[in-house]
């Protein structure tokens, strides 16, 4: 749905966006993560044809981004940091405007905006003038707005900015009740558990440059290792450990704790576990050690500092 190959943008001598390339396929969400000036949202307006590359070249829903612009907008729906909400307006005015300019006839539009002003709980707040949203509603009707003509692909920069926790559970909720095998995603974010919980790939740009992108789960295992175990014993921990399994990597140990890590966890785990009671030592739980998408960024971000070091 979403094929980028080398993207770069470049601003006189200032080069924005550095050979940039991923696939989005239909079904799928992903994260673009970096922080502030890393070209996310240079990006995103490639993408959406509003500026032209400098090299490289991308097509959304099967179109390309600078010969079929016009196909391109029609097909996508953005949300930008600045949301251009017209105070004057109500929401109802708002939605029927942009709706209007999507070509939608009077009664679909009408059905349309009415809906997502109910998903969105907006709907009590008919009579008020945009000028008197809070931050978090104005954030929400402009979701609204992005979704008016149900497109295929959404180019969401920082969706739950400026909301209240409700309002940000709602605005998720909605984004993956947006996943479809027709429609695909780009989540601009900072908010990291956020992008764990939604996107399906992260792409890591830093510096106009993607350093790192894929699937979350391989991403962990090929950045942080392998999956770490943690056993929690009724008493304490003295003296040397039973035989363990072959392959089994201690990583810690405390007073009533071990930590591990083995390739194959589901038939190492249950003889693990069998050879510390045969050793007289309760087992009160087993579980996974989380690993968050934190600790990728900043591994990902640590090396890329060091080869940028190495460089100079």
């Amino acid at each position: 749905m979403i094929v980028a190959e080398g993207l770069t943008k470049r601003f006189d001598q200032f080069l924005a966006v550095d050979d940039v390339s991923f696939i989005v396929q239909p079904g799928e969400v992903m994260a673009l993560l970096g922080p502030n000036g890393a070209g996310k949202t240079t990006t995103v307006r490639m993408l959406s044809s509003v500026l032209v590359p400098t090299a490289g070249k991308a097509t959304v829903a099967g179109y390309d981004v600078v010969r079929q612009g016009d196909q391109v907008r029609a097909a996508i729906g953005v949300l930008t940091e600045q949301h251009g909400l017209y105070s004057r307006m109500t929401a109802v005015e708002y939605l029927r405007f942009f709706g209007q300019l999507y070509h939608m006839d009077g009664k679909a539009l009408s059905e349309r905006a009415e809906a997502l002003l109910v998903s969105f709980g907006l709907h009590d707040e008919l009579k008020k003038r945009l000028g008197e949203y809070s931050k978090g509603m104005r954030q929400k009707l402009a979701l609204a707005r992005a979704l008016i003509h149900d497109p295929p692909v959404l180019l969401l920069d920082e969706p739950t900015s400026a909301m209240d926790p409700e309002s940000a559970h709602m605005v998720r909720e909605s984004i993956l009740s947006l996943r479809s095998e027709k429609r695909a995603i780009v989540l601009c974010t900072h908010n990291l558990s956020e992008a764990e919980m939604l996107a399906d790939q992260i792409a890591i740009i830093r510096r106009g440059r993607i350093i790192l992108n894929g699937r979350v789960p391989e991403l962990k295992r090929s950045l942080l290792g392998l999956t770490e175990y943690e056993i929690r014993l009724a008493s304490r921990l003295n003296g040397a450990l039973p035989a363990l399994p072959g392959g089994v990597v201690i990583t810690g140990r405390g007073e009533d704790w071990l930590r591990y890590q083995v390739e194959d966890p589901q038939g190492a785990n249950p003889q693990i576990v069998r050879r510390l009671v045969e050793a007289q030592m309760e087992v009160v739980a087993v579980q996974e050690v989380p690993r968050s998408l934190e600790q990728v960024y900043l591994r990902a971000v640590s090396s890329a500092d060091g080869e940028d070091s190495h460089a100079g």
